[in-house]
Formats: structure tokens, C-alpha cells, sequence
């Protein structure tokens, strides 16, 4: 903990941001993270504590109260047990932590209008954003291409999983008019690494929504960067394909884990792929023209929400998120490993325990988990693929090598067939 997020992230932050830092205004800021570093050179010893408000936070009363509620039922077993920095589950400490440094910056407080909503991590962000393009721009050019079918559905999905891990030497010079055998050999050569492979699922979903044409799809968004992009991508396809009539971005309510994804943060990266020179980056460019329309029309919907920045397990999500994805989405996409952490509540279950009865059981509406295996939790995983993975690499469950598609009904789907 001390390690990785004090001598590391915390120094870095002070780094990226070191002018900012001592400039007067931030004189208070800078105290507090001080403070906080302090507490985790000393993490073994330092008791957990409850969060702080200021009364001069600029949100609404409701959602200050909310929030303040959330973290005080969140924390209080880890301070009743007297917990210290070490002691509590290494899940609910790192959010914590991102939330102290959240309060110590001042970011809602709006009586000073230097801390109030300064990202920390924007350095790095706009860098994750402008190294994004070269990598993009093959891709995109890629997914403007694919078929409106289920392969189609696949590839995108496979993108948004694999990013620029994808083989695309074999990708067809006219893909428009190419068969679809051709895009299923590339899906085969894209699963080699799959511990789980749900998207025949997904895409029999996926097609049901177009064949209806008024689907609602959410993604549950991770980090900024080029796998925002990937992100983005997807959603382009299932707008442009006829799946999704409407494709919500559910992201952090303030800045997390760095590279973690506002909606300030999606909206720069459709900016700056639409400011690209048309002639060095032909296909960034028109995506993000693309991008641009799709939120004017409201064909892309951005939604912050304080609960994708905290530790509880997503059976817990609140009540109006819940009831307005029970009732809203036909389809959540959940990206990134602390999201599928919390999708198992970062418990240790069989790894060959089905994702459905782990996860689609609860879920408020059907999902599909699209996740890099970097952590070692994980469930609904094929036992020979296990073994093979073992046998394969010793870090298979923490170095991103493989992954899993994996598609669950949804509690409200469920009810519905009863």
C-alpha cells in the first residue's frame, strides 16, 4: 500500500502537478496530502477514519448527504474494528484512498475556485489520450467496416476487450465486400486467449435488440486512454449496426485509479479525435466527427455516478441506479478488473462457479462482462482453460494475457420468466 500508492501514484500526482501544488491557493490542498502521505508511510499503525464534507462543497445538499451516507456505512466495520491502512481489504483501502486524496485537493469545495473540480491526474490522462491515436487509427479504420451482424457484434466486442492486442494482419483489404467466413477466422484467432467465451450469447442479445431496433446498452466504462477509445468504438458500431438506439456511458463521479474516465474526459477524447488532421489520421478524425453527432443527437448519453468510485459490491448498488438500469438498459457491458472485482465482491469463488449464478442472478439487467484477467478473483471460467492457462504462464491471473466474454440474464429477466 505504502509502496505502490504513496512512493508511486501520490509522488507522481505531486510531480504532474508540483507548480499547482505550491501555489497559494492550494496551500491547504497541499497540507492535507501531506497528511495523507503521511498516514500511509505509517499504514501499518494508522487507524482508519470517516470521511470529511466541507460545508462549503458545491453539489447539491441531497447528493452530498447520499454520498457522505454511502462511505460512513461503507468504512464503519473497518473503524469499529479499529482498522488500519494494512489491516482492512486491500479493495475498500485503494478506493478510500483515491476518495482522501479527493477531499484533501478540496475538489468540491467551491469557495475556492483553484481546488474546486482540478483533476490530479489530467498530466496523465491527456498523455494516456494523445498516445491513443496511433494505435486508434488502424483500428478505426477496421471498425467502420464490419458487417451489421452477429460477427460484427463480435469483433467490436472483441476490440473493446483486446484493444491493440488484436491480430489484424489478417484482415481482409476489402472487408465491406469480404464473406463473413473472413471475419470469423479473425474472432477465432482473437480466442485463443479466452478462459470463457459467452458471445454467442452476446451476440444472440445484441440481435434480438436490432431486430427491435429501440435498444438502450450501457457501458460501464474503466480507464481513459486508448481503452476509452476501444470503448467508444463498440458503442459506434452498436449505434451504427441498429443494435443500440441509445448508448449510455455510466462513469466515475470524480477522479479514481488515475486513469479512471469522467465524462469530462470522454468528451476531450471525442474532441481531440475530431481535431485530428484529416490527412494524417483519415480514420480518427472521422470518428470523432462521428462521436461529435452521436451527442448532439443524443444517441450517446454520458452518466457520473459516485458508486462506480466506490468498493461496495455491485449487489449493492443503490436503489435509483438499480431501478433505472433495471428498467432503462437492455444491456450493461462492464469493463475493467476493479469493476469485476466488484462484480464478485471481491470474494474468491470457484473459478469454475457459473457466471450466471455468481453474477447474472443479481445483475439488474442482462450483462456481459468484458474483462483482462489482472487480479486473482474470477468465476465462470472453463476448467480445461484453467489448467491450460496455468500451464501456459504463472502470472495467467494478474498480467492481462487472458481474458473472459461473459454474459449473464439479469435478476429483472429472471423475474420476468417466473
Amino acid at each position: 500500500m505504502s509502496r505502490r500508492l504513496n512512493k508511486e501514484i501520490l509522488q507522481r500526482t505531486y510531480e504532474e502537478n508540483e507548480e499547482q501544488f505550491n501555489s497559494p491557493p492550494f496551500a491547504k490542498a497541499l497540507e492535507r496530502f501531506n497528511k495523507l502521505r503521511s498516514e500511509l508511510d505509517d499504514a501499518a499503525n494508522t487507524k482508519l477514519r470517516h470521511l470529511e464534507f466541507e460545508s462549503t462543497d458545491g453539489r447539491p445538499a441531497d447528493v452530498v448527504a447520499m454520498e457522505e451516507a454511502e462511505w460512513k456505512s461503507i468504512m464503519q466495520p473497518y473503524i469499529d474494528n479499529g482498522d488500519t491502512w494494512l489491516s482492512a481489504p486491500w479493495l475498500y483501502t485503494e478506493f478510500y484512498a483515491y476518495r482522501r486524496l479527493i477531499e484533501a485537493i478540496g475538489y468540491y469545495d467551491k469557495s475556492n475556485a483553484d481546488t474546486y473540480m482540478y483533476d490530479p491526474f489530467v498530466v496523465a490522462k491527456r498523455a494516456g489520450l494523445h498516445s491513443s491515436v496511433n494505435s486508434a487509427e488502424n483500428m478505426l479504420e477496421k471498425v467502420v467496416s464490419l458487417p451489421n451482424t452477429k460477427e460484427g457484434v463480435a469483433l467490436a466486442a472483441a476490440f473493446a476487450l483486446w484493444g491493440n492486442k488484436m491480430d489484424l494482419s489478417i484482415w481482409p483489404a476489402d472487408a465491406e465486400n469480404s464473406s463473413l467466413d473472413v471475419f470469423a477466422k479473425i474472432l477465432h484467432a482473437a480466442d485463443d486467449n479466452l478462459l470463457h467465451d459467452d458471445t454467442d450469447l452476446l451476440t444472440a442479445r445484441c440481435e434480438v435488440l436490432r431486430e427491435r431496433g429501440d435498444g438502450k446498452i450501457d457501458i460501464i466504462v474503466d480507464n481513459a486512454g486508448f481503452e476509452l477509445v476501444t470503448d467508444l468504438a463498440l458503442a459506434d458500431h452498436l449505434v451504427a449496426s441498429g443494435v443500440a438506439r441509445v448508448v449510455r456511458f455510466q462513469l466515475k463521479g470524480h477522479p479514481t485509479f488515475v486513469s479512471d474516465a469522467l465524462e469530462k474526459d470522454l468528451l476531450e477524447t471525442v474532441q481531440h479525435y475530431a481535431s485530428l488532421s484529416p490527412e494524417k489520421y483519415p480514420n480518427a478524425h472521422a470518428a470523432g466527427l462521428r462521436w461529435q453527432k452521436y451527442l448532439e443527437e443524443g444517441k450517446w448519453v454520458c452518466h457520473e455516478d459516485n458508486f462506480w468510485c466506490q468498493p461496495s459490491p455491485f449487489w449493492e448498488m443503490p436503489n435509483p441506479l438499480r431501478a433505472d438500469m433495471k428498467d432503462r438498459c437492455d444491456l450493461a457491458f462492464v469493463k475493467g478488473d476493479a469493476n469485476y472485482r466488484r462484480l464478485l465482491g471481491d470474494r474468491y469463488w470457484d473459478y469454475s462457479a457459473p457466471f450466471q449464478d455468481v453474477v447474472g442472478c443479481y445483475f439488474p439487467c442482462p450483462v456481459c462482462s468484458l474483462r483482462t484477467l489482472k487480479a486473482e478473483v474470477g468465476c465462470g471460467m472453463d476448467e480445461k482453460q484453467v489448467e491450460r492457462a496455468r500451464g501456459l504462464d504463472d502470472g495467467w491471473m494478474v498480467n492481462g494475457r487472458f481474458g473472459v466474454v461473459q454474459v449473464g440474464t439479469g435478476a429483472g429477466e429472471i423475474g420476468a420468466e417466473e
